[in-house]
């Protein structure tokens, strides 16, 4: 569980229910905390072994001018086809996942009694045994709805789409430990967290 006892906490939701802003709240709170979505960027970066990958797999179609992975491009290829996905997290996943290892190896439990790895996909590849606790980022599935079309200005079937490529919300609640609603102000929002980090600070 990390070197000298360093708690690990998961913290993932669905597609645009929160959880960069939650995960902004356990900063806030001294809470050291890594975010998937930047090393699976980094898995797929000019010049590493990921991109080369998604270039065998994808073609060079999903490139930009420069070289440089093209997410949208990407993302309009493996949300329609279940298999493209598959095949992409093949690629990524494990890569994220030693990248998360090492940085929860790296922590001071002096320091960092408990640390927050913001992990969207967490029950869908089967991680949450890995952690102590998990911290679920949810809101209601309209609010979900319009989040993801008005942040990726996308249209609302293709919305819905990328939201059914994910387990429902309702059902990552279930399974959580701790719950942080998203549909309400930022200070409910904070107080949440607030409550959560203290039960979680109280929990080794």
């Amino acid at each position: 569980m990390g070197r000298q006892g360093v708690r690990r906490i998961a913290l993932t939701g669905g597609i645009a229910t929160g959880k960069s802003y939650v995960r902004g709240c356990f900063e806030r709170l001294g809470v050291a905390t890594i975010d998937s979505d930047v090393l699976a960027r980094a898995a797929v970066a000019p010049g590493t072994e990921g991109l080369q990958a998604v270039i065998r797999r994808f073609g060079r179609e999903v490139l930009d001018t420069h070289g440089t992975l093209d997410r949208s491009r990407l993302a309009r290829v493996v949300f329609g086809d279940p298999v493209a996905r598959r095949d992409l997290e093949t690629i990524v996943h494990p890569e994220v996942r030693r990248a998360t290892d090492r940085w929860f190896v790296s922590l001071d439990a002096t320091r960092d009694r408990l640390a927050v790895a913001d992990i969207p996909l967490l029950y869908e590849v089967d991680r949450a045994r890995d952690f102590a606790a998990v911290v679920v980022a949810a809101c209601d599935s309209w609010t979900q709805l319009d989040r993801v079309m008005k942040r990726d200005d996308l249209p609302e079937a293709e919305a819905r789409q990328r939201m059914a490529a994910q387990l429902p919300i309702d059902e990552k609640t279930r399974r959580a430990d701790y719950v942080v609603r998203t549909d309400g102000t930022f200070d409910e929002t904070d107080r949440q967290v607030a409550d959560v980090f203290e039960r979680l600070s109280m929990a080794r």
